[in-house]
């Protein structure tokens, strides 16, 4: 069974069964960028600490970077957003991931927000 968590920054976290993690950004995320044209992913293999940056997201308004919710390494990353970023606008939080993550202290997912939490937060933005 896999489980929801949110960041601040409007990210979500999926807890996988093979004790991975997916990261992607949410609805809100996306819609405040507006039509994506170019994701950059992390190299496979990479380790990453949680609050660097992982990945770097343009739009036709701006440019995001996307920081690391936990830290870990980098075990798949999501190669179709290369030719189709479009991807991660038409379906955030199925097909539009980004990377898929070993994390270092699983612990750290724990402390992200939960549904409700970030329900909360995002409608006061």
């Amino acid at each position: 069974m896999s489980t929801m968590k949110y960041t601040a920054d409007h990210e979500w976290v999926r807890r996988e069964d093979d004790a991975t993690v997916t990261i992607g950004i949410t609805h809100h995320a996306q819609e405040q960028l507006g039509d994506i044209v170019f994701v950059q992913l992390p190299e496979v293999g990479r380790r990453l600490a949680k609050g660097e940056e992982a990945v770097v997201i343009e739009s036709v308004k701006a440019a995001a970077d996307i920081k690391m919710p936990v830290g870990g390494e980098i075990v798949a990353v999501n190669e179709a957003l290369a030719d189709a970023p479009e991807t991660v606008n038409r379906d955030p939080l199925q097909s539009g991931w980004f990377l898929k993550v070993r994390p270092d202290n699983p612990e750290q997912v724990a402390d992200l927000l939960d549904q409700a939490a970030y329900e909360k937060l995002a409608a006061q933005q």
